[in-house]
């Protein structure tokens, strides 16, 4: 008899691994996905055109709240966990939870959900969401792009849209981001990489993702989201410590894999992480993977008329997912505001309205920063009508968007902007160059 399985997900690693474990194989009955950490996307269906043709009516999305109810309802005997950064403690509640009832608890490994690739892959993954890894995949590029390599970029799923138009996505433009009508989280990490001139592949399925890719590519970046897994078998695993918060290397799902797994180990922000704390990350890193080689990096804030902020009333609009799952009471908009004397950073939280209030309540830890929540177009509405009732002198965006060519904003408003510097031999690029050109023998002779 078959397996009747329940998949808990948020719109990512839950498609990837059905896709590569459960679609075709008429051992395993999918009843459906639940969905967590990201605000709207349950309520859903995973359509059939995706599904596959064991599932003509495709497979209901439900909220994560209704996992017990799904379970006894639909007498599920596998739960299969599938989303990242997540504390092991709460992964473990979540499998007792399970367990109680009955059915069983299911992590799925590399061998069922790496993708091979012919092309060499360099991976850049984290061990939390807001480590670094955006900044270290535009060096990566940079450093491709420096030895002659041709590249494309591909990035970690954020299908929150039409999932039958999400499939398989290219982007070379600025134009396919309208027309695909990408979120800000999507604006974010792909504008700086077209601007760089790289083509960036996202979607749903990966395989066929991956088999386009490498159409016009020498080398796959592949640029991590969360602190999730690879998706693709990496030849060079790039994995990032945060020693703001240091600790959560050991202790969040799947990051502590990540750091176990990584060849390569950067310690960013080490221009802004007390002293202390990056010597204990890398006496963590030392213990935990000994074989891994560890770069130490900064990640240099930028901004235009930085004397502008002085004296300032300064509302902080940091990233979203840094702040939300990832945890982070601060990032890069707070810190220009402190280093360059900002008179006070203004609470936006009275001033929330809609989706906005409701990411406050949700991240209590969320206090004199603005999360630049922009899922759904009501949400972005609900960020205009936020921001358009702070009284402040100057918005500081940390988002690596043009948040002014999004939403109207009446203050003036500065971008923050940070990018990946080598602290010390040795960087990053003396590791990879020669890795790189051992896996192209034939390009270097």
């Amino acid at each position: 008899m078959g397996e009747t399985v329940l998949i808990m997900g948020a719109a990512g690693r839950d498609f990837h691994n059905f896709n590569t474990c459960f679609r075709d194989d008429p051992h395993y009955r999918v009843v459906a996905f639940t969905a967590a950490q990201i605000p709207g996307i349950a309520g859903r269906f995973y359509p059939p055109e995706l599904a596959g043709r064991l599932y003509p009516r495709g497979i209901p999305i439900h909220p994560e709240e209704r996992l017990v109810a799904l379970i006894r309802e639909e007498k599920v005997n596998v739960v299969a966990f599938a989303y990242s950064d997540i504390p092991h403690i709460e992964v473990m509640h979540r499998a007792s939870r399970v367990l109680a009832l009955g059915a069983d608890f299911l992590l799925l490994g590399g061998h069922r959900t790496l993708l091979p690739s012919i092309r060499p892959v360099v991976a850049i993954c984290g061990v939390r969401t807001g480590c670094g890894k955006s900044p270290t995949t535009r060096e990566v590029v940079r450093i491709l792009q420096a030895m002659g390599i041709k590249s494309v970029v591909v990035r970690h799923p954020m299908p929150y849209g039409d999932l039958r138009l999400q499939r398989l996505q290219r982007f070379a433009t600025a134009a396919d981001l309208d027309d695909q009508k990408c979120t800000i989280e999507e604006r974010e990490e792909y504008e700086p990489l077209l601007a760089m001139g790289v083509v960036v592949y996202a979607g749903i399925d990966y395989r066929a993702i991956l088999d386009e890719a490498e159409t016009e590519a020498e080398v796959i970046v592949w640029d991590g989201g969360n602190n999730d897994l690879p998706f693709f078998a990496p030849d060079i695993h790039i994995v990032l410590c945060d020693p703001h918060r240091t600790g959560d290397e050991l202790t969040y799902y799947p990051g502590e894999s990540n750091l176990l797994s990584a060849d390569i180990v950067i310690i960013p922000k080490v221009d802004s992480a007390p002293a202390a704390e990056v010597a204990r990350l890398e006496r963590t890193v030392a213990a935990t993977n000994p074989e891994a080689l560890l770069v130490l990096a900064e990640l240099p804030l930028a901004v235009s008329c930085s004397e502008s902020i002085r004296g300032k009333r300064v509302l902080a609009i940091e990233d979203g997912p840094t702040l939300t799952h990832g945890g982070m009471s601060f990032g890069a908009a707070t810190l220009a505001a402190r280093r360059w004397g900002a008179a006070i950073i203004v609470d936006p939280r009275p001033f929330a309205v809609g989706s906005l209030a409701e990411t406050f309540r949700t991240y209590p830890h969320l206090v004199g920063i603005l999360p630049a929540m922009g899922y759904s177009p009501r949400q972005l509405a609900d960020l205009e009508k936020t921001i358009a009732g702070i009284d402040c002198d100057l918005i500081l965006s940390a988002t690596p968007i043009r948040l002014g060519h999004l939403i109207r904003v009446r203050q003036p408003l500065l971008e923050v902007s940070y990018r990946y510097r080598d602290h010390r031999s040795p960087t990053l690029e003396n590791l990879l160059r020669p890795r790189l050109k051992g896996l192209l023998p034939g390009k270097f002779l």
